[in-house]
């Protein structure tokens, strides 16, 4: 029985050396940076170091609601952020769909190619999907020269410059760019729908569009479900990179949300108190929706996240 405990001891301090990398680079990319949530209760101003002096307490937390100006901007923002973020997930079975269409190919050469055009464009950087934008939609690319030379158009039309219609147009790039890699996991799932289903499904007479119904969809819904409950978790994060390169004079107002508001705040005033704090505020925001979203999982699922 003890030679039993040592292996079994052995094996648990084995297993814990496998995951022990891992452990620290979540303590050092994920926790140790929120000790810079210390800067939220100061008064600081960069380069000089923080000092007590300095210590105001909750005053960028309160000022936060009872500045109208502040107040303001940041239901604003809250609203482009909550748009995007709605239209992200109202959309979000585009991913499954794709997917399911996309295992429907029977041409493999085909197949390859769309998956490999598809996945592509999530490995480009914000910054050179906003170059391609901007060669094709602005006030001289290839749509309005086009038009113009057709003449289709008196004046060229300024699509990137516009605020209409911006947080659709954000959805749409966001869904160039990340659609085929989203895709991937619905694929993986498809691949673990047992074939015997599909096989009897056609014995009875089911065609494919009955098949994919009946067996395709049911098959990638607690896929679906996982997925829709982190981007709800995750529903306050935008990102940054997209709406920083797109953003302009005239679509300001409607495209920053809220990861962009703390970054203009930090870098265009030199507000790094009020930032952080307005990022404290964020990520508690953001682990309720979590826990939230868990509870929900466990009463519809019978299983949570955690």
């Amino acid at each position: 029985m003890r030679m039993f405990n040592d292996r079994k001891k052995a094996r648990a301090f084995r297993e814990f050396m496998y995951v022990l990398p891992f452990l620290i680079l979540v303590a050092v990319f994920s926790y140790y940076p929120l000790y810079g949530w210390v800067y939220a209760f100061f008064d600081y101003k960069p380069p000089f170091p923080l000092s007590m002096k300095q210590f105001v307490g909750f005053k960028w937390f309160t000022s936060l609601l009872t500045n109208d100006v502040k107040l303001k901007q940041l239901l604003a923002v809250l609203r482009n952020t909550f748009a995007i973020s709605g239209l992200s997930l109202l959309f979000s079975w585009f991913p499954m769909i794709f997917a399911v269409f996309l295992n429907e190919i029977k041409w493999k050469p085909f197949k390859v190619f769309v998956q490999t055009a598809t996945t592509l464009p999530n490995f480009i950087s914000w910054v050179l999907v906003y170059s391609i934008a901007y060669c094709v939609f602005s006030s001289t690319g290839v749509i309005n020269s086009l038009l113009l030379n057709l003449g289709i158009l008196k004046t060229p039309q300024l699509f990137l410059q516009s605020a209409n219609h911006i947080w659709f147009k954000m959805w749409l790039w966001l869904t160039w760019k990340n659609a085929g890699w989203a895709a991937i996991m619905y694929i993986a799932a498809i691949s673990g729908i047992d074939e015997q289903l599909k096989e009897a499904a056609r014995v009875d007479g089911a065609n494919r569009m009955q098949v994919i119904w009946h067996i395709t969809i049911p098959g990638l819904i607690p896929t679906f479900f996982v997925l829709v409950m982190l981007n709800l978790a995750n529903f306050l994060t935008n990102g940054l990179e997209q709406y920083y390169v797109f953003q302009n004079a005239f679509n300001k107002d409607y495209i920053q949300v809220l990861d962009l508001y703390v970054y203009n705040i930090a870098m265009g005033s030199g507000g790094y108190s009020l930032s952080t704090a307005i990022s404290m505020f964020k990520s508690i925001v953001s682990v309720l929706l979590l826990c939230a979203t868990n509870q929900i999982s466990k009463m519809v699922r019978g299983e949570g996240f955690v």
